[in-house]
């Protein structure tokens, strides 16, 4: 019986443990714009930059980000890339699948020479979205 009571105890602390060691990031857009390819190939201009307020979380544990816009936006993170680092940026970047099974990589960048403002870029082959976001 104090095998038992044993095993219990250090199964809750296990699952504690892993807990207290997921990360999960939440941010608060402050506006999105889009750039997309034109029938030539060819990228066009950026569209104007629209005000919205969305929350945006980024879930180390599930590995995936999710973006509580009008229609959820979920993506399945595949590959962490190593980090990259200028001088004016600092850019995380992971390789993704959307909940429409399409390939992206989203990009969290940080403007080293502008207040260190924060941009997620979702970049896939014919489109580019940016949202301005900052730390909750």
């Amino acid at each position: 019986m104090t095998k038992i009571k044993l095993y219990i105890v250090l199964l809750f602390l296990g699952f504690g443990l892993q807990q207290s060691y997921s990360q999960s990031y939440k941010f608060k857009t402050s506006g999105f714009s889009v750039l997309e390819k034109n029938e030539k190939g060819k990228w066009g201009k950026w569209s104007d930059l629209n005000l919205v307020n969305i929350l945006v979380t980024l879930d180390t544990n599930k590995s995936r980000f999710v973006i509580y816009s009008e229609v959820i936006q979920l993506f399945e993170i595949i590959v962490y890339q190593p980090i990259a680092e200028n001088d004016t940026d600092i850019v995380y970047s992971f390789t993704c699948k959307d909940n429409n099974g399409e390939d992206c990589t989203l990009s969290i960048i940080t403007r080293k020479k502008q207040d260190n403002r924060k941009q997620l870029y979702i970049n896939y082959d014919n489109r580019i979205i940016v949202y301005n976001i900052f730390n909750m």
